[in-house]
């Protein structure tokens, strides 16, 4: 191939013009001088094999640059197989570390989610602990005031539990809700552990902004409950301590009242009737892990028995009025000037200024053994207290008791009156110890020593 100058062939030229005729060797020279020359300077001949191609420019380093490519991409092709290895371990090495990272980002993720999830569980376990530790001292403060409730003596006397400003409007489980007849916190029982965990599960994957808020809010009510039941306790201890001490109080003036009788409390006690009641024995046992409230209601139950038997004995002796309303003595107990006679004589009794047909009342508990005309006692009433105690009630203008009937105190057994030795309407009250008078005021003193407190 050549750009300059033709090519000539060594096989013989074929003109148009003879076919069938047989082909002649024609000299080189005038073949050359029959094929015209392509110009220098705008074509491209291939010859291969006696044939050939003309090209142009254009074409020609088309070819040309297409031969190129082919060979560097054989070029490249030879080079990526000959290095193949290296390459795909470099990219298996690059998609097993991709791999790892995303494998560790999700053990990150996913531990982070553990660790919320562990917290959330904690937070809500020690929730549920606390605020079983409520219920179960909400429901030993209720116990408690059912027991305050059952004694007379605290009856009353525990004040109630006010609200507070929006305590009625919560809503949130587990807020107070103080019953406006009851001295306790009632507040709803939160539901059981599963259903809050399903209701704050999205809160587990996607922790809310303001978690940490309700957190607070949570620990917020589990402070205001705990601040109530508190309150509540310190009143119940405090109402209880003072019906202790208004039992010891009250224990110390009736045993005073009968030491300054100079009565005997054992004889007393024996001698005091005893209600129909019975049963079998059951000895009362405190338990061993009794607190101080527990404690201080045994005491007291104690001391209400023992207080009770002692009501009953004292209710055998006569320190009470016989007359209603304020006390005035006409005459006391002890010499003086007879008023009829208008000499020294014994006066055995008290006399009550008083109006004809007021009632005349039995001053403890005993049985009538004389009820009639009893000479200067005029119509007269006699009780026997047992114990040696006795009571008389002279110058009666009626007797509504007969005798062997059994009176209660503050029982109307006569009228008053003036019969027998009288000089006016009045009532002659007497106190005897074994058939003895003794001076009526120094058991009167004694019963408003007793009311006193």
């Amino acid at each position: 191939m050549s750009k300059s100058s033709a090519q000539y062939s060594q096989y013989p030229q074929h003109h148009p013009h003879d076919h069938g005729r047989p082909l002649h060797r024609r000299p080189a020279a005038a073949v050359a001088a029959a094929i015209p020359l392509p110009a220098a300077d705008d074509a491209y001949t291939i010859v291969h094999h006696g044939k050939q191609v003309r090209l142009g420019p254009v074409v020609f380093w088309i070819v040309v640059g297409t031969v190129v490519l082919l060979g560097l991409w054989s070029a490249a092709t030879a080079t990526y197989f000959a290095f193949r290895d290296d390459v795909l371990t470099r990219l298996i090495a690059r998609q097993a570390e991709m791999q790892y990272a995303y494998e560790d980002r999700i053990a990150e993720l996913r531990a982070k989610v553990d660790r919320t999830t562990s917290r959330q569980l904690l937070d809500q376990e020690q929730f549920d602990q606390k605020l079983d530790q409520i219920m179960k001292r909400q429901t030993a403060l209720e116990s408690r005031a059912t027991a305050l409730g059952a004694m007379p003596d605290v009856t009353g006397s525990i004040p109630r539990a006010t609200p507070q400003r929006g305590d009625t409007n919560q809503t949130m489980q587990g807020t107070p809700k103080p019953s406006p007849i009851s001295d306790t916190v009632i507040f709803v029982a939160p539901p059981d552990r599963e259903a809050r965990l399903e209701s704050r599960a999205p809160a587990v994957i996607a922790p809310p902004a303001n978690q940490f808020a309700k957190n607070q809010g949570f620990d917020n009510v589990l402070v205001r409950l705990t601040n109530s039941l508190d309150q509540v306790e310190r009143r119940q201890v405090a109402a209880l301590s003072a019906v202790e001490e208004g039992m010891d109080s009250r224990m110390r003036r009736m045993r005073g009242v009968v030491s300054d009788l100079g009565l005997n409390l054992a004889s007393l006690e024996a001698a005091a009737p005893r209600a129909p009641m019975g049963g079998p024995f059951v000895p009362v046992k405190l338990a061993a892990n009794a607190g101080p409230f527990e404690k201080q209601l045994y005491r007291i139950n104690t001391t209400r028995a023992e207080m009770d038997r002692l009501n009953r004995t004292l209710a055998q002796v006569p320190y009470r009025k016989p007359v209603v309303g304020e006390v005035e003595f006409t005459s006391g107990f002890g010499v003086r000037s007879d008023p009829f006679l208008g000499r020294p004589a014994m006066h055995t009794g008290l006399d009550f200024r008083a109006a004809t047909g007021d009632p005349a009342r039995v001053t403890a508990n005993g049985k009538v053994v004389s009820a009639g005309w009893s000479g200067g006692y005029g119509r007269m009433v006699e009780i026997d207290h047992g114990n040696g105690l006795s009571t008389r009630y002279g110058h009666l203008s009626e007797i509504n008791v007969k005798v062997g009937e059994i009176v209660r105190i503050g029982q109307v057994i006569g009228l008053v009156g003036s019969t027998g030795r009288s000089t006016g309407p009045h009532l002659h009250y007497e106190t005897r110890i074994d058939g003895e008078a003794v001076d009526p005021q120094k058991f009167l003193r004694a019963g408003v020593k007793l009311s006193a407190g």
